[in-house]
């Protein structure tokens, strides 16, 4: 077993919607290591992916009772990627509330979706525009991970927010390539507020090209280029 995948093998996710969208997400996270539930109301979809992840069943995702036979009140995050189907989508959200599901992430397909959502509370939101499955896979598996765009030969380039580990820390000290083999490209900047309340905008800017003195402050976003398994490291060693 790799590091990646050792790193990975004690998180558990949920796709609900077995889509294209939801089958991506679902690989990629099987392919990560995380141990993976694929639900879809269609035999089929169920069929077609079940040699891919950890366990597929096929049953009614609005059902309560349904859900808590697969406990899904214990996963890290479900996923609910129900496509066309907007009040499915509603009531399999409702009960995953109910059931106290730790983190929720619902696919929406328009402006007046997304403010019903948020209503609900949901503050994990996908729109057409987000729907990469390896991004969103590798978000999930890595809360800190704010964007996430993949490369030819296992190389990535992503926006993380600084792991707590490393504030107040210099680059020189980092030492993100001979430490961790990963380049730094920039950092973003909250300049406006030291401690913005929930209705302040964050407003980000860049910092440029950073030099070895450069300090890692509080929200500091950076921009790291390397290979996909050297980042999760970076990240597992820093939480």
């Amino acid at each position: 077993m790799n590091q990646l995948n050792y790193i990975m093998s004690d998180q558990r996710f949920a796709v609900i919607g077995l889509g294209q969208f939801g089958s991506a997400i679902a690989k990629n996270l099987s392919q990560r290591g995380a141990e993976v539930l694929a639900i879809d109301s269609s035999i089929e979809k169920v069929e077609g992916i079940k040699d891919e992840v950890s366990h597929a069943v096929a049953i009614d995702a609005s059902d309560k009772k349904a859900l808590l036979s697969q406990n899904i009140q214990d996963v890290d995050a479900v996923v609910v990627a129900i496509g066309e189907n907007f009040q499915g989508l509603l009531l399999c959200t409702f009960v995953l509330i109910e059931l106290k599901v730790k983190r929720i992430i619902a696919r929406t397909m328009g402006n007046d979706q997304r403010r019903i959502l948020e209503k609900m509370g949901i503050t994990e939101i996908l729109s057409p525009e987000d729907e990469v499955g390896g991004n969103v896979a590798e978000m999930l598996i890595n809360p800190n991970v704010v964007m996430c765009m993949q490369l030819p030969d296992d190389y990535e380039i992503v926006e993380v927010k600084a792991p707590s580990a490393i504030f107040g820390r210099s680059l020189e000290d980092i030492a993100l390539r001979e430490k961790y083999k990963l380049n730094l490209v920039t950092i973003l900047r909250n300049n406006e507020h030291e401690h913005p309340t929930d209705n302040e905008t964050k407003d980000y800017h860049i910092i440029g090209v950073p030099d070895s003195s450069s300090i890692i402050k509080d929200r500091d976003i950076i921009v790291v280029f390397g290979l996909t398994k050297n980042i999760e490291r970076f990240l597992e060693i820093n939480k």
